[in-house]
Formats: structure tokens, C-alpha cells, sequence
């Protein structure tokens, strides 16, 4: 009898303490990387909806690709994939030296399309999301072909100050209204429509500009911005998708597009 006590009450003990040991707390570390693989595996996907609607992931949320570097002028190592996103490194270095940098377009060419995606810059930060970009060795840069929803820090960025250089912007040549951009470190949702030269951006879900382009009245906004002598400039009907390298750390995440 008191053999048999001794077994249940040793069970009883084996239990509490496997137990006691699969309640135990994670650490720091632990609940940290179990947060960014669910962070990591909610984005990045189509929905079936979508996927009936026509979209397309331009973002797998593991790898470049589908990107590669403006002109092949750089292996766009700077350019790095974590916790499913995109982003700049701005310190990436070889020997002592900037490597790896430059702008990052997309392999494909579109024409008319609904570009969706999330971004967030760092404090003080600067890039954009550039579209209709001509991929040629007589253009050394992205910005030189492709319009330009601006992507910036307003609280901390000196770029806030001039008047179409503001998040959301139509940069240099249409203030977008209202402001719905979020502080840096945090998220926004962007959208560009572009349809036949019908243009809209959105911002967290708002419309925030529409315009026509290639007309006479797109031709006056560029005769009086910064890009006036820029030939070819806002030109092209069809183009190359770019994330730039404004020497600031930037994310990107959830790139989709339709085709219209």
C-alpha cells in the first residue's frame, strides 16, 4: 500500500513540475522574435480577394526579388530585407566607402496601374517613391524621368519647409491636402493611381492630390518647377517603379500592384 502511495504521489509531483515548467515566462528576446515573425508573416500576402482583383505582390517579404539597383550602378547590397520589410541601410560601407547604394527599381515596366504599399522613414528622414522611371544610361538618376511621391520626416526633415516637398507630395510640383502623414518610426499606407494620365496619390486612406498628366496643364507645372530643363522628365507613359536613396534610413513593406 505504501508502495503504491509513493507512485501517485511521485506522479503527482512529475506533473506539477512539467507544468510549472511549460508556464514559464519567455524572455525579452524570445517574445521579441516571436512578435516580428508575426509582424513579418501578417504582410506581405494577397488576400484571395486580391488575388481575383488582379494584384500582385512586387515585395515577397524575404528577398530583392524582383529590384534591382537604377542602371545596375550598384549591387543595392545598402538595400536589406528584415522583419519583412525593406529598407536602407545608410551606414553600409566597403573599405571606408559608401557601397551598395543607389535607387532600386523594379525588373518590370508598368503603364497604367494602382501601386500600393507601407511606409515609414527615420527622424529627419528623406526619400520617395518614384514611377514612371526610363531605365538609361543617359539618365544617371531616377528622379531625372520619374515624377515622385515624396516621402519624408515633416517634423524634422528641412525639405518640410518649402512649399510640394512635404510627405505626400507631388514633389516639386503639387502639395497634396490634407495632411494625413504620420510621425517618423510609423507606418503609412500610400497608394498611387496612375490611369491614362488620370494621376491620384493617397495617404492613410485618404485621397490627398489628383491630377492630369502629359497635358498642357502638366507641361506649365513642370515649366515652373525645378525640373524645367530636365529633359524627358514626367515624359514617359510607361516605367520603371523606384524606391530612393535619399541617404536616410527608410522602410518598405507590402508593395502590390494592379494593373488598369
Amino acid at each position: 500500500m505504501r508502495i503504491f502511495l509513493t507512485v501517485i504521489l511521485f506522479g503527482l509531483l512529475t506533473a506539477c513540475g512539467s507544468s510549472e515548467s511549460e508556464t514559464q515566462p519567455k524572455t525579452d528576446s524570445e517574445t521579441n522574435a516571436t512578435a516580428m515573425d508575426q509582424a513579418a508573416s501578417e504582410n506581405n500576402i494577397l488576400s484571395d480577394a486580391e488575388q481575383a482583383e488582379g494584384w500582385h505582390l512586387l515585395f515577397d517579404g524575404v528577398s530583392l526579388n524582383g529590384w534591382h539597383g537604377y542602371n545596375n550602378k550598384s549591387d543595392a547590397s545598402a538595400w536589406k530585407v528584415e522583419d519583412g520589410a525593406i529598407w536602407l541601410d545608410s551606414s553600409h560601407k566597403k573599405d571606408g566607402k559608401p557601397f551598395g547604394r543607389g535607387d532600386i527599381v523594379t525588373n518590370v515596366e508598368f503603364t497604367n496601374f494602382h501601386l500600393k504599399l507601407d511606409w515609414k522613414i527615420g527622424s529627419a528622414g528623406n526619400s520617395g517613391i518614384i514611377f514612371y522611371v526610363n531605365e538609361d544610361p543617359q539618365y544617371d538618376q531616377t528622379y531625372l524621368t520619374g515624377p515622385e511621391m515624396q516621402v519624408l520626416d515633416n517634423n524634422g526633415h528641412a525639405d518640410a519647409k518649402i512649399i510640394k516637398h512635404r510627405a505626400g507630395d507631388l514633389y516639386d510640383l503639387i502639395s497634396s491636402s490634407p495632411e494625413t502623414v504620420k510621425p517618423a518610426g510609423e507606418w503609412n499606407q500610400a497608394e498611387i493611381i496612375a490611369n491614362n494620365g488620370d494621376l491620384e496619390f493617397r495617404l492613410n486612406g485618404t485621397s490627398v492630390l489628383k491630377t492630369t498628366m502629359w497635358n498642357d496643364q502638366w507641361k506649365e507645372l513642370i515649366a515652373g518647377s525645378k525640373f524645367k530643363n530636365w529633359k524627358g522628365f514626367g515624359t514617359f507613359k510607361t516605367g520603371h517603379i523606384a524606391l530612393q536613396d535619399h541617404g536616410d534610413p527608410v522602410w518598405y513593406r507590402n508593395i502590390k500592384i494592379k494593373r488598369l
